[in-house]
């Protein structure tokens, strides 16, 4: 069954369901109808709407009213829109990990929109998993698509201090447990985080994937970033709808959007807003949907000579409130114009670095210039070495300068539950040179790779004062997080990666200039050593259903952590009949 035009004939792929008078067609039309009349059928495009909405996901709990401005700019356009709920995964609630469900949540909107009479989709996603569950579901199925980030929720305020969900979550709780903030206050403020609808308001991962989504050119240009509870997000779900239309009558595809120049673009992007480290794991998932070649190497090779503009939570003071009528994304890709990409589109068809013409700073203290950055360099940086063969990601614009460069013997955890157990143990033996190396949180070994990496300092050193030391995990850590802390180490521990092998008082070497990490022990001992007996036994647990098939076909953290038998895309053909 063909999806594409015939020569010098209109056709649609929904022609393949509703088109002619056989007892087949009859069916699909007859139970579709149910009031719609019978020209919703002959030649108008089917539309789909792939809503993460849930109200266990609250970040995105407002996108059924986005929904109905994209079915009125679908039906404003000629077509026919069709909502269709998809797997949502919110952050802040599911256990283990959202990410375990990451690649579940993909395969099944890929094959709910290859199985359906759909010619094209609108996209509506906000939190964290969600916008790149999406792109790796739309760009295998590869039918024309768009999507719709569903925005920052507004700043709160605690007795007048702006606060930053996520991050001010992690500081205040570390003041805490330092004694510097009591148990009351602390609780408190906890009305005050959340102040709207919509995702978090730092530039964490949800941020991020929306401000992304529109850097590979998946967004209406100037969209991501428009606050949930601002009327504009409804205003350009309405264009999107009608846009939807338009990119099936041009049949504009994932594939013709998201080329390697799509990807530099976001990768130039990420740097420049000071994006979360979550984002190397779902572009490279992404790139691998479409057969696009990117590495890490290209993440730390695009990012490495890009200023860091946004000065924004984690990384910086301001939010994405501010971060939007300071100009929003345009206004800072405008400043880095000739690190992109040139010959990437967005979704309209024209290019990218055609939208930055009329784009603008309208406020330098949140967007700085490129003459005035808030960092030099704001990549990625990747390492490797001994410890992270396959690769390990660190933001340095949200670490210590100081712990850029440092030596320190490991102090090591086989688990979280071990490190929730022994942290603050009076008889720790740690100090702020030492390096806290905690595994098991990798792909398989957690099992999906939970945002635990930025690990919470012990007592006795936070009541000296100290609040940040280096950290080493094979999992992630939530965007909205800072600290000195190493991540993605590849392959984990649970895959047989060096990580496994540490052992408290070893030396540890971290070089982020030059991109080193390295385990100060001889070849020969290494090659001797084995996992101890709790390493083994925190992977050992029994599995079932979707964590059983994930345990047994996810890939490791360098190339996306999708699983083996997604990688790449299968088109939007169905050859069998239902009846």
């Amino acid at each position: 069954m063909s999806s594409r035009p015939e020569s010098g004939k209109r056709s649609l792929r929904s022609d393949a369901w509703y088109a002619g008078e056989d007892r087949n067609a009859y069916i699909h039309r007859a139970w579709m109808r149910r009031g719609v009349p019978g020209s919703a059928f002959e030649g108008r495009p089917q539309i789909a709407i792939a809503n993460t909405a849930s109200d266990l996901t609250p970040c995105n709990s407002h996108l059924g009213e986005v929904a109905k401005s994209v079915r009125d700019g679908v039906y404003e356009a000629g077509g026919i829109p069709l909502e269709l709920p998809v797997v949502s995964l919110g952050e802040t609630l599911v256990r283990p990990t959202a990410m375990l469900w990451r690649n579940m949540a993909a395969m099944a909107t890929e094959e709910m929109l290859r199985a359906n009479p759909i010619d094209g989709v609108v996209l509506l996603g906000g939190c964290d998993k969600t916008i790149p569950a999406l792109l790796m579901a739309a760009a295998s199925v590869d039918l024309p698509a768009v999507v719709v980030p569903g925005g920052p929720m507004l700043t709160g305020t605690f007795r007048g201090t702006p606060l930053g969900c996520g991050t001010d979550v992690w500081r205040l709780s570390e003041e805490v447990r330092a004694g510097t903030l009591s148990q009351e206050d602390f609780l408190t403020s906890e009305s005050a985080t959340i102040r709207s609808r919509g995702h978090c308001n730092t530039m964490g991962t949800a941020s991020t994937m929306g401000l992304l989504a529109e850097a590979l050119g998946m967004v209406i240009p100037g969209v991501a970033g428009t606050p949930a509870p601002d009327s504009r997000l409804l205003e350009s779900a309405h264009a999107t709808g009608r846009l939807a239309v338009e990119l099936v009558a041009a049949d504009r595809r994932p594939s013709e959007v998201l080329t390697r120049g799509s990807f530099h673009n976001a990768v130039v992007a990420l740097a420049a807003i000071g994006g979360s480290t979550n984002a190397v794991v779902h572009l490279l998932a992404i790139a691998g949907r479409l057969g696009v070649e990117l590495t890490l190497e290209d993440i730390d090779r695009i990012g490495a000579d890009v200023p860091l503009l946004v000065d924004l939570q984690p990384a910086g003071r301001f939010l994405m409130e501010d971060l939007h009528r300071a100009g929003g994304l345009l206004a800072v890709l405008r400043e880095v114009r000739d690190l992109l990409d040139p010959t990437a589109i967005t979704i309209d068809g024209r290019p990218l670095v055609d939208h930055l013409e009329t784009a603008r700073i309208w406020d330098r203290e949140v967007i700085r210039t490129r003459d005035e950055p808030l960092l030099v360099e704001g990549g990625i940086a990747v390492l490797r070495g001994n410890l992270a063969p396959q690769g390990a990601v660190i933001k340095p614009a949200a670490a210590s300068p100081h712990l850029l460069q440092h030596r320190g013997r490991a102090v090591v955890f086989d688990s979280i539950e071990d490190f929730h157990a022994r942290v603050d143990d009076p008889d720790l033996e740690i100090d702020a040179d030492s390096v806290m190396v905690l595994r098991g949180c990798g792909p398989r070994g957690y099992p999906g790779m939970p945002e635990v990496a930025n690990l919470p300092l012990p007592t006795k050193l936070l009541r000296l004062g100290v609040r940040d030391v280096v950290r080493i995990c094979d999992g992630r850590m939530s965007g909205t997080a800072y600290g000195t802390v190493v991540l993605h180490v590849a392959p984990e521990a649970a895959a047989g990666g060096p990580l496994a092998l540490v052992r408290t008082g070893d030396w540890i070497e971290l070089d982020v200039p030059g991109r080193r990490l390295s385990l100060e022990v001889p070849d020969a001992e290494l090659a001797a050593r084995v996992p101890s007996e709790a390493t083994t036994a925190a992977y050992a647990a029994p599995r079932r259903g979707w964590e059983r098939l994930y345990v047994d076909h996810v890939l490791q953290a360098d190339t996306g952590a999708d699983l083996d038998f997604l990688v790449g895309g299968s088109g939007d053909q169905v050859s069998r009949e239902s009846h």
